[in-house]
């Protein structure tokens, strides 16, 4: 399971101000997560060594709090984009637990 202090220290946050939100970013992206293996990989849970996905991703969701539906920032000249899929930079990842077709099939006569 992500941890809200991992998220936290990675934010730099040291108080307990933002822990709800926080809590509440970490369960949408697991559930979110949850979703995309169990359509793709048929699983359940989240593995163990996947929590880093959660964490990283609850990170972004937090810097992105009241940016959301824009796809790039410009202010002063600093320029910010946010990507549309959450996912993209983890599918190398994720795609290693899609089941692989053996290339053994069923053949039925009817």
């Amino acid at each position: 399971m992500a941890t809200l202090e991992n998220v936290k220290t990675v934010l730099g946050i040291d108080d307990q101000l933002q822990d709800d939100v926080i809590n509440l970013l970490i369960q949408n992206v697991e559930s979110r997560l949850k979703v995309w293996l169990k359509q793709h990989a048929d699983m359940t849970e989240i593995p163990d060594e996947l929590q880093f996905i959660v964490e990283e991703m609850t990170v972004a969701r937090f810097q992105r709090l009241g940016s959301e539906g824009m796809s790039s920032e410009s202010v002063e000249g600093h320029s910010v984009s946010f990507t549309e899929d959450d996912f993209a930079p983890y599918l190398s990842i994720l795609e290693t637990y899609i089941p692989k077709n053996d290339g053994a099939g069923k053949v039925m006569f009817f």
